[in-house]
């Protein structure tokens, strides 16, 4: 029996007349913390959105758990860059992680026992208890990305896709997410996220998937040694900060 939580099938998008991404293949199971990288452009974004139903495809499928992005909405979780959040509403973390619940509760309809608990159990796990009272305009930026963190957590999903989750963050609230996506994935959830942060990258995920407008590459860190597959990946003929982040072979 299959363990594949995400299935990206021959996926193309097309944004504005223009086909930003052609013949994506991915698949991600559940245990499995995949790194999704790439230059600025390359789609990774956009690949994301579509895997939330956010953007149509032109080609190909995407299923999580068997079922189209529309149908699992309330299983994927989604972390968003966090100049994509409005800090400045009036809210505090507990409401604000309650956000996260809304496609299941309803518009206009107050939570349940169950959406209660999932909330507290989502603070609980980015260690903002203590905190949850607190609005959300007054927290650091590592708090204000645990805050993101729980919102998606709230949802209890079998896929949780990050968006540049450790951009700007403080080296202990790096240490707290870089654990809990451990603890997460050993407890059978599928991780998918972008990253610039090519060192960390390949510390902490089981799998690299290279996108530049389509996969180039896919394997584990130790398979992804040649520095040939990067620099196409990044469509650089040579670049020796990119090699040396990555301590590859020149």
């Amino acid at each position: 029996m299959t363990n594949d939580v995400l299935r990206v099938e021959g996926v193309g998008v097309e944004l504005a007349g223009r086909l930003v991404l052609h013949d994506v293949n991915l698949v991600v199971s559940g245990s499995e913390q995949v790194g999704l990288i790439g230059p600025n452009g390359a789609g990774k974004t956009t690949l994301l959105r579509s895997m939330l139903g956010l953007l149509p495809i032109r080609d190909g499928a995407i299923t999580i758990s068997g079922a189209t992005p529309a149908q699992a909405r309330g299983s994927i979780g989604y972390v968003p860059q966090r100049h994509e959040f409005a800090w400045d509403y009036p809210v505090d973390v507990r409401t604000a992680a309650m956000t996260g619940r809304t496609h299941r509760i309803g518009w206009l309809r107050r939570p349940k026992q169950d959406d209660r608990e999932a909330v507290e159990d989502a603070l609980r796990r980015v260690d903002l208890v203590e905190l949850a009272r607190r609005p959300i305009g007054e927290l650091s930026g590592g708090q204000r990305q645990r805050v993101l963190v729980a919102r998606a957590l709230a949802l209890r999903p079998r896929l949780l896709l990050l968006d540049e989750p450790f951009t700007g963050l403080d080296v202990p609230t790096q240490e707290i997410l870089t654990g809990l996506f451990h603890d997460l994935t050993s407890e059978g959830t599928a991780i998918l996220m972008t990253t610039h942060d090519l060192p960390a990258a390949a510390d902490t995920c089981s799998r690299l998937c290279l996108l530049n407008e389509t996969v180039i590459a896919d394997g584990s860190p130790e398979q992804l040694r040649d520095p040939a597959i990067w620099l196409r990946a990044f469509g650089v003929a040579r670049s020796e900060q990119l090699l040396h982040s990555l301590g590859v072979a020149r």
